[in-house]
């Protein structure tokens, strides 16, 4: 499916283009999903849940004494790398997912929820070294979580995921403009 979309678009692929791809029959492909709709949605979420395990993983292979600025550089830059491995799954969740309907729509939402949550268990453990830090309501999480996706959509849709890691800089002083009340560098 993913690569399926990734070569024209959701709108314009058909499910002969996905069991043709996937080298599997029709009567296969309508075993396990009921439309193409569905079989995109389930083929976003798992990409979504593998790259939200990589975010994860990033921020767990730091020393357990890493700074909390440390943290959340590798956490968005393993947000970035995966997206920069990954073009077509990029160009897919990025870019055909909004357009896939109102059920992809609460997928993307139910996803901006969920790296929310992340950015705030990480806000609430780097609070605990750095008493200083402001508390921010729950919506200062879902903004970046949104503003994020959108800085990256808009790099995915001009074709530069090649070079969607050099957007690390740029996310990790918006994470802590608003995390850490930090002015941006000079």
């Amino acid at each position: 499916m993913i690569a399926a979309v990734g070569r024209s678009s959701f709108r314009q692929v058909t499910v002969a283009d996905i069991v043709r791809g996937a080298r599997v029959s029709r009567a296969a492909f309508y075993a396990h999903f009921a439309d193409k709709e569905a079989c995109f949605l389930a083929a976003t979420r798992e990409g979504g849940l593998l790259m939200a395990g990589r975010v994860a993983a990033a921020a767990r292979r730091q020393p357990a004494d890493a700074s909390a600025e440390a943290v959340l550089r590798a956490s968005i830059g393993g947000y970035l790398q995966f997206l920069a491995e990954e073009p077509m799954f990029a160009r897919a969740f990025y870019v055909d997912m909004p357009m896939a309907g109102p059920r992809a729509v609460r997928q993307i939402e139910a996803g901006l929820h969920g790296f929310a949550r992340m950015h705030q268990a990480w806000h609430r453990r780097a609070r605990r070294d750095h008493p200083g830090w402001p508390a921010v309501p729950y919506h200062a999480y879902y903004a970046l979580a949104g503003a994020t996706t959108e800085l990256v959509r808009a790099e995915v849709r001009r074709g530069a995921t090649s070079s969607i890691t050099d957007m690390e800089e740029a996310l990790v002083a918006l994470h802590l403009s608003v995390l850490a009340a930090r002015p941006w560098a000079a």
